[in-house]
């Protein structure tokens, strides 16, 4: 039998696998850091998370059985251990022992029959907008309270590279408040554990006693999460001591945050790659690949980053750099509107055409909304003339998810993002918003295109093993995307700074899930 062991090995489809030594927290934990972020969660049940910022707040009380360190490696949380089983290639078996010693808020142990229980939750399309992550799992099963495996129908290379898509939710809690009890007061693993929450004001939590990771753990008993949407005000209640760290600093106001006595700054890659999203199922102009290329033609996006982001994005094409299946030989669209116009006329619009084009206000990253109009404004200068929609967070993203009745766009444009995880895998999102859209299956969750070549393109490479070929396989994908300007026009990577009072806080970025928001290890330090 083949058993490729991921205790403390590398394999060729993820980083180095390390184990982390698990015990009660010990040290006592005193006094209180109140944060603010520019989005808030739609939701606090991790299986029914829509997007990213879901993930900001759910990762605070939420595990998941591996976890990226903010080196860049990626550790066994939940997992002591795990490994898969080849003998049989068609068919592997991944197989998991569970960390002892792990209990939920509440006092209850982590068991297999949990994680059964929350894979069940997370493979539902009634309760899961991302049920296709478990699609090719056909059977889950219990060894012992410690150990479990999961059968696949078919390899599945995504599984493995995005973590392990299992959060850990207690079946016995969960049976005893109803889906909207936990909805309402959330019983995870995590570092913290649920107080209270006002919507679109605050979310309280409190450093979780009983937590297993005595190496990583908050040493701040209480942690206020403000939710405050607007730039200025955010950063003046930073400037003032009212809250004490906060993301998405505006771009503009880099410099003067820099400048303040005792505040440290952290830029990171959000973890969201951008693109202009195209809908192209409908009849209509974003149908024709020259109307598209024209778009790619005719947004000066090096300016936009320069002069409306502040330079706090990263130009991309297809994948970012440090991504599975990146090539340097692939490169972003340059800024020609008269090969634009030439495209245009080519493809029968001379004098152009109206078109929806949706813009998403909601700082979800910096300067969002000026983005987007600035992405607009270009295309106007092509006869792209857009009626811009501006939408909040929540509106937009139900906008861009597709439903089975109706195509929501109506062959419009949508300023869009998705995550390529940290380390970067383009396998998921090309999954959500290139494949086709397919009801109950999950492909296409957020999808504009139909094309059945790129279909079984994605679902190929998702299920290579073999890391060598799934890279080629991905490059593959990559050039046709970009020759065809399909799943959208790729623009850039954001770069988000968080900051904070130096002199009080001592906070350690931690990527996914949480793109760096993540508050594993934050507290205040000793005063002298």
């Amino acid at each position: 039998m083949s058993r490729i062991r991921m205790g403390a090995g590398a394999i060729a489809l993820t980083c180095a696998l390390l184990g982390s030594v698990a015990g009660p927290v010990t040290a006592e934990q005193t006094g209180q850091l109140t944060v603010a972020l520019a989005a808030e969660s739609t939701t606090m049940d991790p299986a029914k998370y829509s997007a990213g910022v879901d993930q900001y707040f759910i990762g605070t009380m939420f595990e998941m059985l591996v976890k990226p360190m903010p080196d860049g490696t990626v550790q066994n949380w939940l997992a002591e251990d795990w490994s898969i089983d080849d003998s049989n290639p068609d068919k592997p078996i991944i197989d998991v022992h569970i960390r002892p010693g792990v209990t939920f808020h509440n006092g209850d142990p982590l068991t297999s029959e949990d994680f059964r229980f929350s894979y069940e939750r997370q493979a539902d399309p009634n309760v899961s907008r991302w049920s296709h992550l478990q699609a090719n799992v056909e059977e889950f099963e219990i060894v012992d309270d410690l150990h479990f495996r999961l059968h696949f129908s078919k390899p599945d290379a995504a599984y493995i590279a995005n973590y392990l898509q299992l959060w850990a939710m207690p079946k016995k809690y969960f049976e005893q408040v109803g889906e909207e009890g936990f909805g309402q007061h959330p019983v995870g693993t995590g570092p913290w554990k649920f107080n209270s929450r006002k919507v679109k004001e605050e979310l309280r939590l409190e450093a979780y006693d009983g937590y297993w990771n005595k190496d990583h753990h908050p040493t701040v008993k209480d942690l206020v999460i403000k939710i405050i949407p607007e730039d200025l005000t955010r950063v003046a209640a930073l400037k003032t001591g009212e809250v004490d760290w906060i993301d998405n600093v505006p771009p503009a106001m880099l410099e003067d945050v820099k400048s303040q006595p005792n505040v440290a700054t952290a830029a990171m890659p959000s973890g969201n790659n951008l693109f202009l999203d195209m809908d192209t199922i409908p009849e209509g102009p974003l149908q024709n690949v020259k109307v598209r290329q024209a778009i790619a033609y005719g947004i000066d996006m090096d300016a936009i980053i320069e002069t409306v982001l502040f330079g706090q994005g990263i130009r991309y094409a297809e994948v970012s750099k440090d991504g599975t299946g990146y090539d340097p030989d692939l490169k972003p669209y340059p800024y020609d509107p008269a090969k634009a116009m030439q495209l245009m006329a080519e493809a029968g619009y001379p004098q152009g055409f109206d078109i929806d084009c949706y813009n998403l206000i909601t700082p979800r990253e910096p300067n969002m909304k000026e983005m987007g109009e600035a992405m607009y404004a270009y295309l106007g200068t092509i006869g792209v003339r857009c009626k811009v929609i501006n939408l909040e967070y929540g509106a937009w993203i139900n906008l861009g998810r597709r439903d089975e009745k109706t195509d929501q766009l109506n062959g419009g444009l949508l300023s869009w993002m998705w995550g390529q995880s940290i380390p970067a895998d383009p396998t998921i999102a090309w999954g959500g918003h290139l494949h086709s859209y397919e009801p109950g299956k999950g492909w296409g969750s957020y999808s504009h295109v139909n094309d059945p070549e790129f279909d079984k393109m994605i679902e190929d490479a998702s299920g290579e093993m073999n890391q060598d070929k799934r890279v080629a396989k991905l490059k593959e994908i990559a050039k046709r995307k970009h020759e065809l300007v399909l799943g959208g026009l790729t623009t850039y990577q954001p770069l988000v700074t968080m900051a904070w009072n130096d002199t009080k806080v001592d906070y350690t970025p931690w990527p996914y899930p949480g793109f760096w928001r993540n508050f594993q290890e934050i507290g205040l330090k000793t005063q002298n």
